[in-house]
């Protein structure tokens, strides 16, 4: 390493003057008269050697940018000097630029291509296992192999324009120009068509308001406008500020479908459709300012975004991820949205709520005995994996239905309900006021889940211990033989599994919300209570107003019953699905495991409960209750503050002022106080005035 390092300058001056080496050798490769494809890869190797770097590097970025364009300098002067080297290299470009057709670099190049998501999805997988290969006279493939990299972006950008004009003389002249600007037009002409395509669908049309006829919308007047620009002559300032106004009209008409769909739900489909629309009228804006230069020195400038937009767009555009984060980023805030609206009513705020929260708690307690009854004997039937876990999810189906419709509460659905309220208001924070509110709601949320797990808990073990002995006196036997009963203690003990599968349940928790919020937003995308409301058969047989009624009912109860139905499926179909696929998995809900042990305590008598067995599963449960509640909580909330863009510094500030107020009087988050306990005004401020100084240090979420 020591001889490295005092080798490196001159190791470094060694490697320059290899590269400068091999420069010679690639220039006097030049071949005007070879295949197109030989002379492409010539190209591709010459913008290998400007962009190439060592693997280890002192370097940073920046400085790597400055030397790849001394290296275009070095390229050109050195041209200059040897001037029959030049003129085949300036032959071989020419031809090469001449002959290649480049309508589909302006008008396909980093732009979504299929017409629907998981067309582009599969096309982007498929390209990314088999790359395509170099066409021939294919402009837009020599592109992208030329620039494989988006941090080619950055050293293009560092290029001068007198640097850029050596370039183009090298490369080009007027009648390349001349056969590009029309390729230009026809690009655009090509992007304003596929524009039309979506703007006067039926999906697109619908949503907008007012209501218009087909051509006059403003789609179908900017192909208009744009060909008489074309045909105009290229000084015609009136034509073209007419396209570039059609352009921003058109992209407010984008914005009206994104409110429509931000107010009566999401599709990923049309998402699609919309953010293709906007890529594609921003691709025309900019080719129409690359047409619109007169000169080449004047539009250098023009050029280079231009490139630095199509290398940029393309590299973003093979992205997986970007495609999918994109298309799904309204849908994730619309659940969000909707799970927000649904779990503000779960959030108790005073004394009076609290109490409310705890007997509706203990409601949900009562119905979750039976509950684990009916768990006991069906796992006690000795039945196929497949129908024991089917029968599970109906058992859980109906009692947690059950507990919806008599207004009872289970305290593990809560927190992924309840997360999106908080998050909604942490991206609304903007004083010391809302972060005093904000503190606020994060207590009472803390006592609402304390109070439904308490209430759970104290209604369930009495309640299924009464069922154990009068089972027991009925039919002179316990619910559970003392082999299961044991097994069961076993199973519940904080030193094995039971944490793993407690934050597995906690996940199956928060996709059960997610399930729930995406049915909510299918049930108003698809309009059903428009549907059902005037459905004729449904009319006719119950009446008009009472299927207005029913509607109605189902628009605000379709989340809740699709939660309840979604867990139920899930707590007990997942076991079974793991187990087929060799994964020992299980579920642990602090609610069902709390009504197990007291069945096995009251099989075995009361003498169990001086064992270490049972205080570890008591351990267990109390693990298990928290980790229900922290996992679902904070998958919900991470989702909820991405969704939101909720940016880091803000989050730290929370973070902070919460550990303070817990520490100045943590029985608020246990119990409500009348008035509500408040952090004092200057810890807060103090925190705000300490992130504000520490934020320009810190990286910031984009």
């Amino acid at each position: 390493m020591w001889r490295r390092f005092r080798t490196g300058a001159l190791q470094h001056h060694a490697d320059n003057a290899r590269y400068l080496q091999q420069f010679e050798a690639l220039a006097r490769r030049a071949d005007p008269n070879a295949s197109w494809q030989m002379r492409a890869n010539w190209m591709i190797d010459l913008a290998d050697w400007i962009r190439r770097e060592p693997k280890v590097s002192l370097l940073d970025e920046a400085e790597w940018s400055r030397i790849k364009s001394l290296r275009i300098r070095y390229m050109l002067d050195w041209l200059d000097e040897n001037r029959d080297v030049r003129q085949i290299v300036q032959a071989t470009l020419r031809k090469t630029l001449r002959e290649a057709t480049g309508p589909e670099l302006f008008s396909a190049t980093g732009l979504p291509r299929e017409s629907a998501f998981f067309s582009e999805l599969s096309e982007r997988v498929v390209k990314h296992i088999l790359p395509p290969p170099l066409n021939q006279h294919d402009l837009s493939t020599l592109f992208t192999a030329m620039f494989p990299d988006e941090s080619d972006a950055d050293w293009l950008l560092e290029l001068d324009s007198q640097t850029l004009s050596r370039l183009w003389k090298l490369g080009a002249d007027d009648g390349i120009a001349h056969g590009y600007r029309k390729q230009i037009d026809e690009a655009m002409l090509y992007l304003v068509t596929m524009v039309i395509s979506i703007g006067i669908s039926p999906a697109f049309r619908q949503r907008l308001e007012p209501r218009m006829p087909l051509l006059a919308t403003p789609f179908m007047a900017l192909r208009r406008e744009l060909e008489n620009y074309l045909v105009t002559s290229e000084r015609d300032e009136g034509a073209l500020r007419s396209v570039r106004m059609l352009i921003a009209v058109c992209q407010a008409q984008t914005d009206k479908i994104y409110a429509h769909l931000d107010e009566y739900g999401v599709s990923v489909g049309l998402v699609y459709n919309v953010e293709r629309m906007r890529a594609q009228l921003t691709r025309v804006a900019r080719l129409l300012d690359l047409r619109n230069t007169s000169h080449v020195e004047e539009g250098s400038g023009q050029v280079q975004a231009v490139l630095v937009d199509l290398i940029v767009a393309h590299h973003r555009r093979s992205s997986i991820r970007e495609l999918v984060n994109r298309s799904f980023s309204l849908l994730a805030r619309k659940m969000v949205e909707r799970n927000a609206s649904h779990g503000e009513h779960y959030i108790a705020s005073d004394r009076q709520e609290y109490r409310a929260m705890l007997k509706a708690a203990l409601l949900g307690g009562f119905v979750t005995a039976f509950t684990a009854l009916a768990k006991v004997g069906i796992t006690g039937l000795g039945l196929a994996q497949f129908f024991e876990g089917a029968f599970l999810s109906i058992n859980y189906a109906v009692s947690f239905l059950l507990i919806t419709a008599i207004g009872g509460v289970l305290a593990t659905k809560q927190p992924a309900v309840t997360a999106p309220a908080l998050a909604a208001q942490m991206g609304e924070l903007e004083t010391v006021e809302g972060l005093r509110e904000l503190l606020a709601k994060i207590a009472a949320l803390l006592r609402s889940q304390a109070a439904a797990v308490f209430g759970n808990l104290l209604a369930v073990a009495p309640v299924i211990v009464a069922l154990s002995f009068a089972f027991l006196y009925l039919t002179g036997k316990p619910v559970m033989n003392a082999e299961k009963a044991h097994a069961s203690i076993a199973s519940l003990s904080f030193i094995g599994v039971t944490p793993l599968f407690a934050a597995f349940t906690g996940i199956l928790l928060w996709i059960a919300s997610l399930i729930s919020g995406f049915a909510d937003n299918w049930f108003a995308l698809r309009r059903l209570k428009e549907s059902i409301a005037h459905h004729r058969r449904l009319v006719h047989a119950l009446g008009a107003n009472r299927a207005q009624r029913w509607a109605e009912w189902l628009e605000h109860n379709i989340s809740g019953i699709v939660a309840n139905v979604s867990l139920a499926i899930l707590l007990g179909m997942v076991p079974v699905i793991a187990h087929f696929f060799g994964l020992p998995l299980d579920v642990r809900h602090v609610t069902l495991s709390t009504a197990t042990l007291a069945a096995a305590v009251t099989t075995l008598g009361w003498h169990v409960m001086a064992t270490p067995e049972f205080w570890l599963a008591c351990v267990g449960i109390v693990a298990i209750g928290l980790l229900n509640v922290g996992v679902a909580f904070g998958c919900a909330l991470t989702l909820a503050l991405r969704a939101r863009d909720v940016p880091k510094r803000v989050r730290r500030l929370v973070f902070r002022a919460m550990l303070r107020r817990f520490t100045l009087t943590p029985y608020i988050f246990f119990w409500p106080t009348q008035p509500e306990a408040a952090a004092p005004a200057a810890a807060l401020e103090n925190d705000v005035e300490e992130d504000e100084e520490q934020a320009p240090a810190r990286p910031r979420d984009e």
